[in-house]
């Protein structure tokens, strides 16, 4: 019956989780996904879930970092973005990374194979049609025109955008080993997962000076208003803001000893692997705006790199988001129209990992309403619930901008009462580690008041 399917619009990270969770409740699940039928800005391939700037999911600590507890959140509810990630897994040291064509390839393998799901490759302009009485819109940042008009139109509220970069991927064989070193900070994973490049003081600002004077990509009139996420910004517009914040930055040159030198670098340039075979490495916070030529000149400047060959090169795209804390319920659902949810970076969570995890659970809550099943939130003690909180309604509407996951959406942990009835706070690693056994915690109570726990166990 046509009420008991729900749709999907968008084959991203959100759309392909949300799919997985519903299909593995015994929801017959159709994505529309509209590539190859038409490209995105920044796409390259038609596969489900491709990854298009950074190949890292950032740390997998679970003990004492947000996203990495967010991970372990998510491993205990059968993610499948998460099962993916760790067939495609490439070293990244405390970090997960994964080779990016691997990846999409096995989710896109895993979401053809199951038999709760179908894949339409379609562009849905508008809002879907009404008979479709179950929907999730997961279209990204990268949202078609006519349906971010349509959204727009049927709440009132205007549209809110950003500007997001991609950083430059480089071949490992054009890298000058008798300069770069491979070494993580701290010795941390294996030791050796990153390749250093280092700068002196003098390589370093003739480097900056290239970056603040490069051609640089001009935005159209109606983009130049539009904010870059703090996060995610591109590296000459770090630059702009002062000559030493790269060097604080992602030019950081703690925790690392050059083997090649005695002298201590100044500033180090670090280079994640980005596929299985190790070939292929992405320049660590090295998102741009600049030009390709000047990416390729500038780039090649930094000791090491003088002979880089790109497999790929820098770029930017503008990304779309809702106003989420008034425009949508705590399940996602839209408000003017509750047959309606939303999931993914649409709904204003920021990161590859936040995103999906709003469409596991977008996923949830809506094979839970076809069903006819009463289910709980996730607690705003775990990372799921914190997150959830937020977009929802925990975050002011007039200030909302995109979020990643982070311990600062986490209610305190209650300060300790010691035997003379002082109290003292916990701080540091000591509350981040509260934190995480307490959400872990929680989220087992939560699974197992789940009418559906097998979502938590084995594949369908």
């Amino acid at each position: 019956m046509e009420q008991k399917t729900l749709h999907i619009i968008g084959g991203g990270l959100a759309g392909s989780e949300a799919a997985w969770q519903a299909a593995n409740a015994g929801i017959k699940v159709i994505i529309h996904e509209m590539r190859p039928v038409e490209k995105t800005d920044a796409h390259q391939t038609e596969g489900m879930a491709e990854l298009v700037c950074s190949n890292s999911f950032r740390s997998d600590d679970y003990e004492f970092n947000a996203v990495g507890l967010l991970h372990e959140e998510m491993r205990r509810c059968n993610s499948l973005i998460m099962n993916c990630a760790e067939v495609a897994k490439v070293p990244a040291g405390s970090a997960l990374a994964v080779d990016r064509n691997v990846f999409s390839d096995e989710v896109t393998k895993r979401l053809t194979a199951h038999p709760n799901i179908e894949i339409k490759r379609e562009v849905i302009n508008g809002l879907p049609p009404e008979e479709w009485e179950h929907v999730i819109i997961a279209t990204g940042p990268l949202t078609h025109k006519s349906m971010a008009e349509a959204i727009i139109e049927k709440t009132g509220e205007g549209q809110l955008a950003f500007f997001d970069a991609i950083a430059p991927i480089i071949e490992k064989d054009s890298i000058n080993f008798d300069i770069a070193w491979f070494q993580s900070r701290y010795d941390k994973g294996d030791g050796k997962d990153y390749i250093n490049c280092p700068m002196s003081e003098q390589q370093y600002n003739d480097f900056i000076d290239a970056l603040i004077e490069g051609d640089k990509t001009e935005f159209k009139e109606w983009e130049k208003d539009t904010p870059y996420f703090e996060a995610c910004l591109p590296i000459e517009v770090m630059a702009e803001r002062g000559r030493q914040t790269l060097s604080f930055g992602p030019m950081k040159p703690v925790g690392l000893t050059n083997p090649n030198s005695d002298e201590r670098p100044y500033a180090v340039v670090q280079l994640r692997q980005d596929n299985k075979l190790g070939t292929l490495y992405n320049m660590v916070g090295f998102q741009t705006k600049l030009k390709y030529g000047a990416q390729a000149d500038i780039f090649r400047m930094i000791p090491g790199l003088e002979n880089a060959q790109f497999e790929r090169l820098g770029g930017i795209h503008r990304n779309t988001f809702i106003k989420s804390p008034i425009l949508l319920d705590s399940e996602l659902r839209l408000k003017a129209d509750p047959r309606i949810r939303f999931a993914g970076q649409i709904t204003g969570c920021e990161g590859y990992v936040e995103s999906a995890s709003v469409g596991l659970m977008a996923g949830r809550f809506a094979a839970s309403e076809i069903m006819g099943q009463s289910h709980d939130l996730p607690p705003v003690d775990t990372a799921l619930g914190a997150l959830l909180n937020h977009i929802t309604g925990g975050a002011e509407s007039d200030t909302f901008q995109p979020m990643n996951i982070n311990f600062g959406l986490f209610p305190p942990i209650p300060p300790i009462v010691r035997e003379n009835g002082k109290k003292k706070k916990v701080k540091g690693r000591d509350r981040k580690k509260a934190m995480s056994d307490r959400a872990l915690i929680a989220l087992e109570d939560w699974l197992k008041c789940d009418p559906n726990l097998h979502w938590s166990k084995d594949a369908a």
